[in-house]
């Protein structure tokens, strides 16, 4: 995993996916954005970036309530990701038939995975075009093009005098990861290699923030994993509750075993962050501290849709790294919900997606994403910052 201030974690991917989502195109585009935010991280702040997708398992979600109520006055059990039950009303029994289904899936993607990374289309010779047209502000495009263009520029000169024939140009490194929300699931999939018990279903867990329990069954079977492993960390959080929570999960004080992810929401950062980094630091337990600056910052339209601003989600990033820097810390990665998709699930960005816009192309089951050019603003937004070293 990304060791601090040495490297960046970028990870991305649909907080539930679909088992109608593992289809090639889908895999693709989430790929494909994954490649490009790296490569603008990359080459403006000068980091290796260790890129970690949210699929190929992440078929669970966790839901505040149990239930939910139909127009119709119906109370149905919630959605809680095709591995539980189905998205339509009608479909809403939990079925653990369903496991199995997200096995296939989870085995289906992966191989697609393979097959791609395998068949170039990581190869930097080939590096995918690069889509500008939706953003309005004339200003905005060209800096973009800019940043894309000498990028590219210095790819070709490395292949004019023949120094881009490495490995490194030619394919990338790719780790899967998802919640550990069903543990029935997560057990079936631990196995033993030699002295130590792995989760083999993913390079990289976390634990959610509703399941964080001091005495719960989630932390007890993470503590026994050997996988590097994530904790969220929301504004219920208490430091003394983390502090004990990063005992228990890394008692050998092993670098780069536990992630802390961050999900305050931009109107709590300053009054959470702090603390939180000062009661870590007085265990003196090494963590790599991660942000995510999405599920913190959900909105509600006028009409009842589920969203999320842009400018919540960049202000989040970009306040985390300045409170980091004032603490003698650094922020060592973000988690993001996006899509390679042209999707209107969040408002703001560089295209300007008002309310309005919502509705041309809602997709999503669960919670919003950021689209293809929303994904862009934030890893530009990264790279500036983390290259301004604020």
């Amino acid at each position: 995993m990304a060791s601090e201030g040495k490297s960046f974690l970028l990870q991305g991917g649909d907080c539930a996916e679909r088992f109608l989502d593992c289809n090639q195109e889908a895999i693709e585009s989430k790929f494909k954005i994954l490649l490009q935010m790296s490569l603008i991280i990359i080459w403006r702040a000068c980091l290796p970036v260790v890129r970690v997708a949210r699929m190929a398992g992440q078929f669970a979600k966790p839901r505040t309530s149990a239930h939910e109520t139909l127009p119709d006055g119906t109370k149905v059990f919630s959605f809680k990701g095709d591995n539980v039950n189905g998205f339509d009303p009608n479909d809403r029994e939990p079925n653990p038939d369903r496991l199995v289904s997200a096995y296939f899936h989870s085995a289906a993607t992966l191989n697609y995975l393979r097959s791609m990374i395998a068949g170039g289309v990581a190869d930097l010779h080939s590096a995918p075009l690069w889509k500008f047209s939706n953003i309005l502000k004339e200003e905005t495009r060209r800096e973009y093009e800019r940043v894309v263009s000498q990028l590219l520029e210095g790819l070709n000169f490395l292949k004019t005098i023949n120094a881009d024939q490495t490995d490194s140009f030619k394919s990338v490194s790719l780790f899967t990861s998802h919640e550990g929300l069903l543990l029935p699931y997560e057990e079936a999939l631990t196995s033993k290699v030699k002295d130590n018990y792995y989760n083999l279903g993913a390079h990289f867990l976390w634990i959610g923030d509703r399941t964080r329990d001091l005495n719960g069954a989630h932390i007890e079977y993470f503590r026994g994993i050997s996988n590097p492993i994530g904790l969220k960390c929301g504004p219920t959080m208490t430091s003394e509750d983390l502090q004990k929570l990063v005992q228990i999960l890394n008692p050998n004080k092993e670098g780069g075993r536990l992630s802390i992810i961050t999900r305050y929401g931009v109107s709590k950062v300053k009054e959470k962050l702090p603390d939180h980094i000062r009661a870590v630091r007085s265990t003196n337990i090494p963590v790599l501290w991660v942000c995510d600056p999405c599920h913190g910052n959900g909105i509600t339209t006028e009409t009842g849709v589920k969203t999320r601003n842009i400018a919540d989600i960049t202000s989040e990033i970009e306040m985390t790294i300045k409170i980091h820097k004032a603490e003698g810390s650094i922020l060592g990665g973000v988690h993001l919900e996006l899509t390679g998709e042209d999707v209107t699930e969040c408002i703001g960005g560089s295209e300007e997606l008002q309310s309005h816009h919502l509705a041309t192309k809602y997709e999503t089951f669960c919670d919003p994403r950021l689209n293809y050019t929303q994904s862009l603003d934030v890893a530009f937004l990264i790279a500036a910052l983390l290259r301004q070293n604020i």
